[in-house]
């Protein structure tokens, strides 16, 4: 993590712009405060990617959070779109005052699995990153030169040491951005089902057609998950963490829907709280 860190300090100050990559779904839980310290005298764009995952009436309450509340420019793309790519790249673009013949520099930065990769793909028209769906993939600063004389780089993702409140972390382990070696599946699936009942029980009855009623809690949820698609044990006892692993994996695929883990309320009263 220091020789990243060490590493975007060092590239930043050598570019035009940065593209601040976040996940729709948990735009804020997604940010890393570092990029902020690091970014203070250069451009930088934030991009809501996996906006085709999230809800996207939630994702235009964030794009008005970040425009009026934190005065930033922020846009909400799918970087699998190559238009929508586009339109995040011009955007920066835009903004930087330069001498037309010298190369615009941009730099992508952000979190494990937002997608950075992925859209620099895009924009390339060709496979010149790795991509997964896994944390970590990119391991070093990679350079691309794109067409109108832009160059721009790939950094590896990094995540802080500390994540609070726990709900935040939760909410990354979940989506993903957290390597699943480190998961307690039955915990990452408890916060799952919670989330899924209280803000959207309407397509987890929708997705799930073996519940004709919503579940009691998450425990219950978890559990139903379980028997119907066989998650047992020898005695007919549920193997949760196999039960939790079903319903994470169809969270983070966009099985049951268009969600988003957090809100511009629920930042809000976290912070009260804190």
């Amino acid at each position: 993590m220091l020789e990243t860190k060490k590493l975007l300090k060092d590239s930043i100050s050598k570019v035009d712009a940065v593209l601040e990559i976040l996940d729709a779904r948990l735009p804020v839980a997604s940010e890393n405060p570092l990029v902020n310290n690091l970014c203070k005298d250069t451009i930088r764009i934030k991009i809501l990617n996996k906006s085709d995952l999230a809800d996207p009436a939630v994702t235009d309450m964030w794009l008005s959070y970040f425009e009026h509340q934190r005065k930033v420019p922020v846009i909400a793309v799918s970087g699998t779109q190559k238009s929508q790519a586009e339109k995040a790249l011009n955007y920066c673009i835009s903004r930087i005052t330069r001498n037309r013949a010298r190369k615009a520099k941009v730099m992508v930065v952000g979190i494990p699995n937002t997608g950075k990769s992925t859209i620099l793909n895009t924009l390339a028209g060709k496979k010149i990153a790795k991509t997964g769906n896994v944390p970590a993939i990119t391991r070093h600063k990679q350079r691309t030169s794109l067409k109108n004389n832009i160059d721009i780089y790939d950094t590896p993702g990094i995540l802080w040491p500390v994540i609070e409140p726990k709900e935040r972390a939760f909410a990354l382990a979940a989506s993903g951005a957290i390597s699943d070696t480190a998961l307690d599946y039955h915990e990452i699936g408890f916060f799952a089902a919670g989330l899924l009942l209280k803000k959207y029980p309407g397509l987890l009855l929708e997705r799930y057609g073996f519940l004709h009623d919503l579940p009691r809690d998450e425990s219950d949820l978890i559990e139903q998950i379980g028997r119907a698609r066989g998650c047992l044990k020898k005695g007919g006892s549920i193997h949760y963490q196999k039960a939790a692993e079903i319903l994470i994996r169809d969270l983070r695929s966009g099985k049951i829907g268009k969600i988003s883990f957090e809100t511009p309320k629920d930042i809000e009263s976290t912070n009260e709280t804190i």
